[in-house]
């Protein structure tokens, strides 16, 4: 338990067995499958499966429909705007009557919550998009430097060339 609390535990204790893998590669064994459901790190629990509760899950009243069809885009501009009439309004409340503050903060925590909620529900497809954009410019900067080698050896096949012009010529 030590070694897993620890701020920077030790390698797994399996690395030694790779230790004369330069020398003998067929030496070393398979590593380790992958980790699946839940593992200790630094004192916590964590598990491998990457869902997002729900928000009844985490006992939050849900204030934009459910289903998978929802329109994201609409939904967060719907509860910003909700939001900003709350904001408002509790400045009216706390100018006006401060004892009932509570329950608009709450109302606004609750928008809040909601509205935290939704963005991480697309935070797989902005990762995805994010990879595409990052392979993208990876196969871009690749096409992009096999154009400036061939470029460079036509330059220096010419200079071969008129060189050798120039040699003969001599």
């Amino acid at each position: 338990m030590a070694a897993t609390s620890s701020s920077y535990p030790p390698p797994p204790p399996y690395y030694r067995l790779y230790k004369d893998f330069l020398e003998d590669p067929t030496s070393a064994p398979e590593p380790p499958s992958p980790i699946r459901g839940s593992y200790p790190l630094y004192s916590a629990t964590y598990t491998t499966d990457v869902v997002l509760p729900s928000l009844e899950d985490q006992g939050v009243r849900q204030l934009y429909p459910k289903g998978p069809n929802i329109d994201y885009k609409k939904e967060l501009r719907s509860l910003n705007r909700e939001l900003q009439l709350h904001i408002l309004e509790l400045a009216d409340v706390l100018v006006d009557r401060p004892s009932q503050y509570a329950r608009r903060v709450e109302e606004i925590s609750l928008i809040f919550k909601n509205l935290h909620h939704l963005l991480n529900s697309l935070r797989p497809h902005q990762a995805r998009a994010t990879l595409i954009h990052i392979l993208e410019r990876q196969i871009q900067n690749r096409k992009q430097a096999v154009e400036d080698i061939k470029r460079r050896r036509e330059e220096a096949q010419k200079l071969l060339k008129d060189s050798l012009q120039m040699l003969d010529g001599h």
